[in-house]
């Protein structure tokens, strides 16, 4: 079967955040009262599985083996069947 996964990748609390930091700033000087902004990647999968569980599964390992760092990430994972 095809699923879409929707992986996001964050940095953890404590972790700097420049670019956030740099857009934060930006919407300021454009007199928008924003106090914090935090950048995430947001990865969108299409892969064929024999079921969900084996499709999380899968998903789970590209974000342990490449599309997150455990040390400054955290990231969340939705899996859905493609229509």
């Amino acid at each position: 079967m095809r699923y879409i996964a929707r992986v996001e990748v964050s940095l953890k609390p404590g972790h700097s955040d420049p670019e956030g930091e740099t857009t934060r700033a930006s919407l300021v000087e454009l007199n928008y009262p924003v106090r914090e902004v935090r950048v995430s990647k947001v990865y969108k999968l299409v892969l064929e599985a024999s079921s969900i569980e084996e499709a999380e599964r899968q998903v789970e390992e590209m974000c342990r083996r490449l599309l997150a760092n455990p040390v400054k990430d955290d990231y969340t994972i939705t899996i859905e069947e493609a229509k």
